[in-house]
């Protein structure tokens, strides 16, 4: 099967502001030539009008927590907010996890988005949503409490979710770590060493509040990246969310490790939480990618709107518009991405040899004219309604905004059913 896209204006994220007119040839699902393509293909998409660009990775998420959306959004902080939410939680079942799922891969295909990296539980219920919906997953074996709970979540959990994901390679199993404040040392120990022998990567919340720096230093003398340096967690390859309060010896613990940091703006911001310094990160050397966090602390999954709170919140917080450039920003949604979640080989940029997950992005809008720079205009102008059509692996899941391989008003109908029944429980 092979599929021209033509008459695109576009940014293949391979080089700083670099744009091209042009088109892409995907063949079996694969790019093979990139600029000025003169071949006949099975199926052509007509461009013009369009920004190419390489479909946005949401680096951290929670999906299932779409349940949660505008629900308890002025508690006083993260903690305050966490006693509200692990109540409602622990009542949720498979099929509250299911269609929960289901609406959050649609809305993520909506805002352009092809993979995510999640971290729930009952997670085959996710693997099975993502699998409808033809997209990729990072799916999070969670890990919580102690060593113990650590041994049976691999022995009881794990071979669940394993089961799911079968033979694809378009989903993958890594050890989510919830956080130094609800995971003992051996704890993560244990869920390090299975990353290790599984050869995935390890993904947890890093110094999101400066309660939780302040609680590690008091209970084991160490703040939450020294702790986990010591216990040697990232001698697997790891990516960590938030990363808000890291001190500069804990910067260079994570750019010694090549742990990515994944900036969550909007859930920093609505809970209080503080400013990610993503310049300073950027400028020692770490790789830093872009996550929504969950619909309950957003209260949204679109990676539009989370660029542009990142290039807003940068430019406020340090005083200069030159803190986070457009391409900055779109460095941070897309192939910085992919290289924290391990699949920078695959995705990330528009190139040959690369899969074919991109996103058509519209410029024919009120709010996208006159285009001038394309790269402000993804970043500063673009909304979700200018998301036009959404490839994966060529396979297209979205088009003209409608999407293709999901139901879209039965999983809103769906998921609004069960958090009527949760709430009656």
């Amino acid at each position: 099967m092979t599929t021209l896209i033509e008459n695109a204006l576009i940014i293949p994220m391979t080089e700083r502001d670099l744009s091209i007119r042009g088109s892409i040839f995907i063949e079996d699902g694969i790019i093979s030539e990139v600029g000025d393509v003169h071949r006949k293909a099975d199926e052509t998409i007509d461009a013009d009008g369009m920004i190419a660009l390489p479909a946005f990775v949401n680096a951290h998420t929670h999906l299932p927590m779409v349940l949660m959306r505008n629900y308890k959004d002025t508690c006083e902080n993260l903690q305050d907010w966490l006693s509200e939410i692990f109540p409602i939680e622990d009542k949720l079942d498979d099929e509250d996890i299911y269609q929960a799922s289901r609406l959050g891969c649609a809305e993520l295909i909506e805002s352009g988005c092809t993979v995510f990296a999640d971290m729930y539980f009952l997670a085959w219920n996710t693997v099975k949503a993502v699998r409808e919906a033809g997209m990729r997953g990072i799916i999070g074996q969670t890990f919580m409490n102690d060593e113990a709970d650590a041994e049976f979540r691999i022995r009881e959990i794990a071979p669940r979710i394993l089961e799911a994901i079968g033979d694809s390679d378009m989903l993958r199993l890594d050890a989510a770590v919830h956080a130094v404040y609800t995971a003992t040392p051996g704890c993560y120990v244990r869920a390090s060493e299975w990353a290790r022998e599984m050869g995935v990567m390890l993904n947890t919340h890093l110094a999101e509040t400066q309660k939780e720096a302040d609680d590690c230093i008091r209970t084991y003398g160490k703040r939450p990246a020294e702790l986990l340096e010591s216990l040697g967690v990232f001698d697997a390859p790891s990516y960590a969310a938030h990363c808000v309060f890291l001190s500069d010896d804990e910067i260079q613990i994570l750019r010694r490790h090549g742990v990515s940091a994944v900036h969550n703006p909007a859930s920093n911001m609505k809970l209080a939480s503080g400013i990610a310094p993503i310049r300073k990160y950027r400028e020692s050397g770490i790789n830093v990618a872009l996550g929504t966090d969950g619909a309950s602390s957003n209260n949204n999954l679109s990676m539009i709107k989370e660029m542009n709170l990142a290039a807003l919140l940068a430019t406020v917080s340090e005083m200069t518009p030159s803190a986070a450039r457009p391409y900055d920003i779109l460095e941070m949604a897309t192939i910085n991405g992919a290289r924290a979640l391990g699949l920078d080989k695959r995705i990330g940029t528009i190139e040959k040899g690369k899969e074919a997950d991109i996103t058509l992005i519209s410029t024919r809008d009120a709010n996208m004219t006159p285009l001038n720079d394309p790269f402000s205009a993804v970043v500063f102008s673009a909304d979700r309604g200018n998301i036009d059509t959404v490839l994966c692996r060529g396979r297209r899941l979205l088009e003209g905004g409608k999407l293709l391989t999901m139901d879209r008003e039965e999983a809103m109908r769906k998921t609004e059913e069960r958090w009527q029944d949760i709430l009656r429980r």
